[in-house]
């Protein structure tokens, strides 16, 4: 397997794990603003007013979901521009597609406006958040991954997948805040603040990257040590579909699950048991917070005793608090719902850390870009956007019961550990056959 990094010395390692971690919580702060509001203000600002509310949920939590029909396309056109042409320049792009989309939708009119067209342009904007959110993961995690020292791949890599906690906690707080202004306010105007507050992040990002190195696996590249005639994407299906495949469901806890215990979570607790949604708001920031100091820590551990170990823990862990976390909801105690969002976040950050240097490990340099991408899209179309809408369903076929959701959760987590551990299977083959190859090429005379 050709090495996640090159003969040369990694440049500015901690400043292109910065760069990665600067945009993609900017990104994720967008795409999070999103699922908050489709979760609490949406149903009512978007949809008639005489629609019942569980349909109006579930027509919100569908314009959520519409934004991931688009990343495996969006994985795909930059993944083959990252792959090409380099991680950066595809990442200045995603940066603003993402920004320009979520400032409109701070500026949109409501249905009692302009009627029907409001939803449309709502799903519209949506489709290029999903667009440019395909094309961000894979070149944030690959600038961070690349320019990696040797042995410290999943710790620096973990920078990128931070920026999905800081944009949780950027996006929970903003609307917490907002809500403060009281229901009227919020409803009215208080909902648009935090995606109108976006330009001012993206200009901050913006900056960061332009000012970015590409990494030393792109020189390379172009100085033709990697060379392939075909299409990326089509290299990357013909060889690689496997671990995509694998890669898919590997991920598909950290991805759906993640917007179950968190959207649906938050939907289930205002919609189904009444509770304050300053509470639960608090509460995910406080989870956000969390995964923002543990994930490092977890994914240092990943380089020490071996990524795929500390994922598999993880999603154990997954399995065990899956019912109990729900379960919790309904006492209405705040001490347990916090202590147990708390604990579903921990775990979930062991599984969701370490998961770019494993997915990196499992592609050559020249198609990597676009060989995560369509692994992270591909498994977020399947699993991510669709989640809350099928835990409202597979809820409401039980009366409103929890455990439904949860059991999805757990049986999903599951069948992540043993493609997890297929996939540190493939990438120890990869490897042998990498090693024999080398050996097998003769040495030129006076080497």
């Amino acid at each position: 397997m050709t090495d996640r990094t090159t003969s040369r010395t990694p440049r500015s390692p901690f400043r292109s794990a910065f760069a990665a971690l600067a945009g993609t919580s900017i990104e994720w702060y967008d795409f999070y603003a999103f699922a908050t509001a489709a979760a609490i203000v949406f149903n009512d600002v978007f949809f008639p007013a005489d629609m019942p509310t569980a349909l109006k949920t579930l027509a919100s939590f569908a314009t959520f979901a519409v934004g991931f029909l688009l990343r495996p396309l969006g994985g795909i056109v930059f993944g083959h521009i990252g792959d090409r042409v380099g991680r950066k320049k595809t990442l200045v792009i995603t940066l603003l597609m993402m920004g320009v989309a979520s400032f409109a939708i701070g500026l949109l009119p409501t249905y009692d406006q302009v009627g029907v067209l409001s939803p449309i342009l709502l799903i519209v904007l949506r489709l290029v958040q999903g667009l440019a959110i395909g094309g961000e993961w894979g070149g944030a995690v690959l600038i961070a991954v690349e320019n990696a020292p040797k042995g410290r791949a999943t710790f620096f890599g973990s920078f990128a997948q931070l920026g999905s906690s800081v944009g949780a906690l950027l996006s929970t707080g903003m609307f917490s805040l907002m809500n403060m202004f009281g229901d009227d306010a919020f409803d009215s105007w208080g909902w648009r603040v935090p995606f109108l507050a976006s330009a001012v992040l993206v200009v901050i990002g913006l900056v960061v990257r332009t000012k970015l190195e590409d990494s030393p696996v792109m020189e390379e590249i172009h100085a033709g040590q990697e060379k392939s005639g075909r299409l990326p994407v089509a290299e990357v299906l013909n060889k690689d579909w496997k671990t995509v495949l694998v890669g898919v469901f590997s991920l598909a806890t950290a991805t759906g699950g993640y917007y179950v215990v968190t959207s649906y979570l938050l939907s289930y607790g205002t919609d189904d048991l009444h509770l304050s949604e300053s509470m639960l708001l608090n509460g995910l920031s406080l989870a956000a917070f969390l995964e923002l100091v543990v994930t490092p820590f977890l994914s240092l551990l990943g380089d020490k005793v071996g990524a795929h170990r500390v994922v598999v823990g993880g999603l154990a862990g997954v399995v065990v608090l899956a019912i109990p976390q729900f379960m919790v909801m309904g006492t209405g105690s705040v001490a347990l719902i916090y202590l147990m969002m708390l604990a579903m976040r921990f775990v979930m950050s062991a599984l969701y850390g370490p998961i770019a240097a494993i997915l990196a490990d499992g592609f050559a340099p020249h198609v990597r870009y676009t060989g995560i991408s369509l692994s992270y899209q591909i498994c977020n179309l399947v699993f991510g956007g669709f989640a809350p809408v099928v835990a409202v369903w597979l809820a409401s076929l039980a009366g409103g019961a929890y455990w439904p959701p949860a059991a999805a959760l757990m049986a999903v987590s599951v069948i992540g550990i043993w493609c997890t551990l297929r996939l540190r299977t493939y990438h120890r083959r990869r490897a042998a056959a990498a090693t024999a190859t080398a050996e097998r090429t003769p040495v030129p005379a006076g080497a």
